[in-house]
C-alpha cells in the first residue's frame, strides 16, 4: 500500500512512535527514525526496520530544517514527538512551559512547512500528529500539556483546510492513556508515594478517566495512521480521531 512512499516519524525510537513506525514499514513505506535513546537501541531498530535515522534536536528549528532537507521529500510525516511536566500554574518553571511548546507544537509547524511544498508537488501526502485525549479536555497542573495538544489539533485543521484541493490530508490521532514504557516506569513511583497497590494505581489514577478501564496499545495507534494513509482515507481530513477508552465522550 505504501511502497515507494517515504514515511518520517519523530519520536519514533519508543511508545507510540515505534508502533507507527513498525506499522508504515509494514505496508512497504521506507522510514525515517528520528528520536532519543541509546544508540545501540536505536541502531537495533535502525536494522531491524531497515529505516534511516536522524537525531535531530526538535527544540532547535535549525536542525530540523538541517534533518528535513538531508531527508528530502517526504510522503507520510507523523508528527509524534513530545514531553509532559506536571505542576501547578503558578509553579510552573516557564522553561519547561517553553520546552513543551517547542517540542510539542513548533517543531510540528517547522516540520510540516518544511514537508508541504514536496507533497504538493507529488499530489499526494498525509499528515498524521499525535495528539492526545487532552486535545478534547483538560487536566489540572497539565498547563502546558494540554495547551499544545489544543493547538495541535487546531492547526491541524488549518493546515487540512489550506492542502485539501492537492492531495494531501491533515489529521489527529488522541490517544488515552497509551500502554509504553514510559507509563509503566511510572507505576512504582506511584506505588511508593501514594500507598497504593499497582492495580489500585491503574485502575484509580492511570485508568481512572477511561471507561474501558483498558490502555490503548500502541499497535492501535499505528493501525489508525495506516487507515489514514489508505485510500479509503482520501476524504478523511482536518480530524481528530479519539482513542480514549470513551475518555471524551464523559
Amino acid at each position: 500500500m505504501l511502497a515507494g512512499k517515504r514515511a518520517l516519524v519523530t519520536g519514533s525510537t519508543s511508545g507510540i512512535g515505534l508502533a507507527v513506525a513498525r506499522a508504515l514499514k509494514a505496508k512497504g513505506a521506507s522510514i525515517v527514525l528520528n528520536g532519543l535513546g541509546d544508540p545501540d537501541e536505536i541502531e537495533r531498530l535502525r536494522e531491524e526496520l531497515d529505516a534511516d535515522f536522524k537525531g535531530a534536536n526538535l527544540m532547535d528549528p535549525g536542525a530540523i530544517a538541517a534533518m528535513m532537507e538531508e531527508v528530502g521529500v517526504v510522503d507520510v510525516l507523523v508528527n509524534n514527538a513530545g514531553m509532559q511536566h506536571v505542576a501547578p500554574v503558578e509553579d510552573f518553571p516557564p522553561e519547561k512551559w517553553d520546552a513543551i511548546l517547542a517540542l510539542n507544537l513548533t517543531a510540528a509547524f517547522h516540520t510540516t512547512r518544511l514537508a508541504v511544498p514536496g507533497m504538493k508537488a507529488a499530489g499526494w501526502g498525509r499528515i498524521i500528529n499525535t495528539a492526545s485525549a487532552h486535545s478534547l479536555a483538560a487536566s489540572p497542573f497539565k498547563s502546558a500539556y494540554v495547551a499544545t495538544k489544543h493547538a495541535i489539533a487546531g492547526f491541524t485543521k488549518t493546515i487540512a483546510l489550506e492542502l485539501a484541493e492537492h492531495g494531501v490530508t491533515a489529521n489527529c490521532i488522541s490517544p488515552g492513556y497509551v500502554w509504553t514504557p514510559l507509563v509503566e516506569n511510572q507505576i512504582p513511583d506511584t506505588m511508593a508515594a501514594r500507598g497504593m497497590t499497582r492495580e489500585e494505581v491503574i485502575n484509580d489514577v492511570l485508568l481512572a478517566g477511561q471507561p474501558t478501564k483498558k490502555f490503548v496499545q500502541p499497535e492501535d495507534v499505528g493501525a489508525m495512521a495506516v487507515f489514514l494513509c489508505s485510500q479509503a482515507a482520501d476524504n478523511i481530513t482536518g480530524a481528530n480521531f479519539s482513542m480514549d477508552g470513551g475518555w471524551t465522550a464523559k
